[in-house]
């Protein structure tokens, strides 16, 4: 398919610096997909609030992603998005609040996302109400799944059509789950539905052990990257911090901890990020870094775009679906 007007003006403009890396990075990626190589793709930041979705949707039901590793917050966000849309407040001079502006929004229900506000009732409770009953009857029966798994219970189970608020094809989770597409979300407590969770765990409502744990999500990588990195694995990351660093390290977790030589690296890596390189920061580290740390090999391309990642990854994805 011959590329569209959106493809057409990056190759023309964007040609140095960050947008000639851009180019570059969605090139490699295509090719990557054209050798058959698997893509990860890593979310950190609020990109769901920041409805990726409306674009990201589409590259999950196009399998140019085969595997998501994203925080707490990406997970619950595009679902409390799809529920609560019209709640949502968008604050353009969110730069010149006070603390009082700021108070006046919490004694709102309004919890501020940079420029977006995000309805306590209409998203975090609404969600409560049915996620809870899905955790229990889970924890009655003995059952026990990961973070992903129980929110894919829920959208698919139908639950909360009465509130959908945008077109159901915007929503990035709910194309996951049509595929039951594997997600790794490490450090899921740090997030609304998990301290949601631990409020029960607390009360003595859920036990924690109903929810299958970080290790768990590295165990089941651990088996996923063997069995599908045969013509490589290529790791597409957005923003940075555990999101990204949790996953990448399947490879030298395989290779040195169960010393299984013949592992390959990360066939491909591209980072968006604007953070800068600082003491020990791993969203600022380069690339290059990561050789060190046998997570990518010598010859692995590697593109890091310092940018904003709102801006860069829909382009990059317009790109993946020749818009």
């Amino acid at each position: 398919m011959s590329k569209g007007p959106i493809s057409q003006f990056i190759e023309k403009h964007y040609l140095h610096f960050n947008s000639a890396s851009l180019v570059d990075a969605a090139k490699a990626y295509e090719e990557q997909l054209a050798n058959g190589a698997k893509m990860m793709v890593s979310m950190a930041g609020a990109m769901s609030t920041a409805e990726i979705g409306k674009i990201f949707s589409e590259i999950i039901r196009q399998d140019k992603v085969h595997i998501i590793s994203c925080t707490g917050a990406n997970l619950e966000e595009d679902v409390m998005n799809l529920v609560a849309h019209s709640h949502y407040e968008r604050v353009p001079n969110y730069r010149d609040l006070t603390p009082q502006d700021e108070w006046d929004l919490l004694e709102r229900g309004l919890n501020r996302v940079t420029d977006t506000c995000i309805p306590e009732h209409e998203a975090f409770r609404r969600l409560q109400k049915h996620i809870y009953k899905i955790w229990k009857d889970a924890d009655d029966k003995g059952e026990r799944y990961f973070p992903h798994e129980f929110m894919y219970k829920m959208l698919l189970s139908g639950v909360l059509e009465e509130y959908y608020e945008i077109d159901l094809k915007d929503s990035w989770m709910y194309a996951a789950a049509e595929k039951n597409l594997p997600i790794i979300v490490p450090g899921w407590e740090d997030s609304t539905m998990g301290n949601i969770f631990a409020s029960y765990v607390i009360k003595g409502d859920l036990k924690a052990s109903t929810m299958k744990s970080g290790i768990e999500y590295m165990v089941f990588l651990s088996d996923w990257y063997p069995k599908n990195s045969t013509n490589g694995v290529g790791f597409f990351q957005i923003g940075g911090g555990i999101a990204g660093d949790f996953p990448i390290c399947v490879v030298p977790m395989l290779y040195q901890d169960m010393e299984m030589h013949d592992i390959p690296f990360w066939s491909y890596f591209c980072q968006i990020s604007d953070s800068t390189t600082s003491y020990g920061s791993y969203s600022g580290a380069v690339p290059n870094e990561k050789i060190t740390w046998g997570k990518l090999d010598i010859k692995t391309p590697k593109f890091i775009i310092e940018s904003d990642a709102t801006i860069v990854a829909p382009l990059i994805f317009a790109y993946l679906l020749d818009l």
